[in-house]
């Protein structure tokens, strides 16, 4: 008998799941105008409240090139603050199993994590991010890649040493905006550095959309024959083309149980506008607004959901928020989830048209019944069927 169990068929699937939402950070990194200190901790609190364990609060780099996370240290020492802690007690959240997270792409963002974290309000969790293609890398860090892994295996020392745990970022795995097309084994190579200098766990990132179902199947079919522990490696893939879905799906497949995501597919590349004035940005090489954007929290959540794989979220509550971020952002986001959704499993009996129980019961049919009667219980295909039988 062929068969149908997906978890039999694909047995490294998980059935619980951990997604993380980077929506106050790299969400609102590539918006034009200047996100409110009160919004960015609304969305923050609010996404921990419905059920979110992992939140990626802001960027420590350069206010001057990133001048959208200029009130960085306020946020993240809202996160600390007895307020919120008090909050999180009154909705049964364990504050502890909380994770706080902050991009640091250079030494000095990570230097600036460790005194607030001697200050008490900083981050548990820094990232930093190699790219396989060295322009690509070049373009985001200033660096060739022997510096930067140099620089990296220096900072994991350092934030070892204060109780930070350290996420190395691979990118370009499936596909470089400047290079074109890469080499997936250079991925696995590079995660293997990471793991080797120390790196607590690994971001595998599609940062333009490259990739394809196929290849992501492929790809962490490969890390997790290589490094076969799920929880160490997370999924972020960019959604440019409306596929990410199916690699969601694939990576699910292969056995990855950690992923992220933002309200309404917010993000991209740090904008090079913010209000009136131009800022550097990421540059102008991937910046068309209709090419960036992530996976959207909302969909992906109601996309795990219905394949019946445990998240820990309120479905329900973060469907409200998606809605609420229209509203600040000022335009219809990327999610459908919002407009069309859940699927309602006892449907919508509202719209039933009146008038079958009348007819079922003038042409004499059972309720229920739904052949003619004479005919068999169970249909049976003949000799020839299809296209053969017209022959």
């Amino acid at each position: 008998m062929t068969e149908y169990d997906y978890w039999k068929i694909f047995p490294r699937m998980p059935k619980k799941v951990m997604i993380g939402d980077i929506t106050i950070r790299d969400g609102f990194q590539h918006e034009e105008k200047f996100i409110s200190t009160a919004a960015k901790i609304f969305y923050g609190e609010e996404i921990i409240l419905a059920g979110c364990k992992e939140l990626e609060v802001t960027n420590l780099g350069s206010p001057l090139s990133i001048p959208q996370f200029r009130d960085a240290d306020e946020v993240l020492a809202h996160f600390r603050s007895d307020r919120f802690k008090k909050r999180c007690a009154q909705r049964q959240i364990n504050y502890d199993e909380l994770i706080f997270s902050a991009v640091t792409i250079r030494e000095g963002a990570v230097d600036r994590a460790i005194e607030l974290k001697k200050k008490g309000i900083g981050p548990d969790r820094v990232l930093m991010m190699v790219s396989t293609d060295p322009e690509h890398h070049f373009a985001n860090s200033g660096t060739t890649l022997s510096q930067y892994w140099r620089e990296a295996e220096r900072c994991i020392k350092k934030c070892r040493d204060v109780g930070i745990k350290m996420c190395g970022v691979v990118s370009t795995i499936w596909g470089s905006p400047i290079t074109g097309a890469t080499k997936l084994e250079d991925a696995v190579e590079f995660t293997k550095r990471w793991l080797s200098i120390g790196a607590y766990d690994i971001e595998h990132a599609d940062h333009d959309g490259s990739a394809s179902a196929a290849q992501v199947y492929r790809y962490f079919s490969m890390i997790l024959d290589a490094m076969p522990k799920p929880e160490v490696h997370l999924c972020h893939l960019h959604e440019t083309k409306r596929v990410a879905s199916a690699s969601i799906l694939a990576a699910l497949q292969a056995g990855i149980c950690r992923f992220e995501g933002t309200l309404g597919g917010l993000g991209g590349q740090p904008a090079n506008f913010l209000d009136d004035c131009p800022v550097r940005g990421t540059g102008e090489y991937y910046y068309d607004p209709r090419f960036v954007g992530l996976i959207t929290l909302e969909d992906l959540l109601v996309m795990i959901d219905e394949l019946g794989i445990e998240h820990g979220y309120d479905v329900d509550r973060v469907l409200w928020l998606g809605r609420k971020m229209e509203k600040t952002i000022g335009r219809r986001l990327r999610s459908e989830a919002i407009a069309s959704g859940r699927t309602l499993k006892e449907g919508h009996p509202e719209h039933a048209r009146p008038g079958l129980a009348k007819l079922i019961e003038k042409e004499g049919e059972k309720p229920g019944q739904t052949v003619p009667a004479e005919w068999p219980a169970k249909a049976v295909l003949p000799q020839k069927w299809g296209p053969d039988a017209w022959e």
